[in-house]
Parts: C-alpha cells; sequence; structure tokens
C-alpha cells in the first residue's frame, strides 16, 4: 500500500465517519423524549427573574 493510498483511505473514513457524527446529533436532537429537556433548558434563563403580580407588585 502506497502513501497516497493509505491517505486517500483515511480520508474516506474520515468523512463517513463525521458523516454519521452528523447525522446522529441530528438524530439525537428531534427525538421526541429530548422536547420536555429543551423546553426546561430554553426556560432556564427566566428561571431567577422574580414575578410580577397584576398589580405591578414584584415577588420573590
Amino acid at each position: 500500500m502506497t502513501f497516497e493510498q493509505f491517505i486517500f483511505d483515511a480520508r474516506s473514513v474520515v468523512t463517513v465517519l463525521s458523516f454519521l457524527t452528523f447525522a446522529g446529533i441530528v438524530w439525537w436532537t428531534y427525538i421526541a423524549h429530548r422536547r420536555t429537556d429543551f423546553d426546561a433548558a430554553a426556560n432556564l434563563p427566566f428561571a431567577d427573574e422574580p414575578a410580577i403580580d397584576t398589580a405591578g407588585e414584584k415577588h420573590v
């Protein structure tokens, strides 16, 4: 096996592994049971804000 052939094979393997990794991340992101986790994470920036009632008073 020549060095050029080894490099070509290595590039092919890395390309396939990169695509499989990308496909795995996309699959993991869009599976149904992760939706609740992502919704909870999306609300984290608002978790430490004080609640405001209709009279405009802040509650801790």
